[in-house]
């Protein structure tokens, strides 16, 4: 098996568990092979008006055979 990284950024003006929702919903959406994913940094954008929580994620999968190879 081989496995790929790619890193995400998920938002919402809500929470930061809403932030990771909307990273994890958007690769499920566009990925197959889902393994896990991680939480790599978290942070809070205050310039507008209304809050923004943001996430940083890393998602895996595992490559279909002969993909890369």
């Amino acid at each position: 098996m081989v496995f790929k990284k790619i890193r995400l950024i998920g938002r919402s003006n809500e929470s930061f568990e809403n932030a990771v929702d909307d990273a994890v919903d958007r690769a499920e959406e566009t990925l197959d092979n889902l393994m896990w994913v991680s939480v790599e940094n978290q942070s809070v954008e205050l310039a507008r008006a209304e809050r923004e929580y943001q996430v940083e994620i890393e998602v895996a999968f595992e490559l279909d055979e002969g993909v890369g190879e």
